[in-house]
């Protein structure tokens, strides 16, 4: 018997949105294939047991979350601090909240990025993320709260779309 048997099926499956989910995490493409590839490494190395009696997605999402917040410490002292987007020759409104986004979501904490990607990206509840996160609801609901409040700091020009996440976080 295979010792990787159906790993190659759940790669074909699952690898498209773990790779999104790992760009959301990191903001570039290239530590995000990183961070994916370190990741599908452990999974691969643990598949006997995940197969069996696991949730091979769960563990994986899990373990992208975990590797990059120990990225992020082992690297923070590094990181540098950008300013706003610099509009150049008239670019559209739409571009100019994505490069403002991207910017502010990588001041945050991982965790508090972590939180943002799973209930608003991947449109998860507060119960499945903190399944995922392996915290209480509470902690959730708070890290959201604390992430969206940095962003209207950090990014004044998206109050409309962070009212909009307020809107939907009201109607759960």
């Amino acid at each position: 018997m295979d010792r990787y048997e159906g790993f190659r099926e759940f790669l074909r499956a699952r690898q498209q949105s773990l790779m999104r989910s790992s760009y959301l995490l990191c903001g570039d493409p290239h530590q995000a294939e990183d961070l994916l590839q370190t990741v599908l490494i452990r999974v691969a190395r643990n598949w006997h047991k995940l197969a069996k009696d696991g949730n091979p997605e769960a563990y994986a999402r899990r373990a992208l979350i975990n590797e990059h917040i120990s990225w992020w410490r082992r690297h923070r002292r590094h990181l540098p601090l950008m300013g706003p987007p610099k509009a150049s020759h008239d670019p559209s409104v739409e571009s100019v909240n994505r490069l403002a986004l991207g910017q502010a979501l990588d001041r945050l904490t991982p965790r508090q990025r972590a939180v943002l990607v799973l209930r608003y990206y991947e449109d998860r509840s507060v119960q499945e993320t903190a399944e995922l996160l392996k915290c209480s609801p509470g902690t959730v609901k708070s890290q959201t709260s604390h992430a969206l409040g940095r962003l209207r700091v950090l990014a004044p020009e998206l109050a409309d779309l962070l009212n909009d996440a307020d809107a939907k976080e009201a109607a759960r």
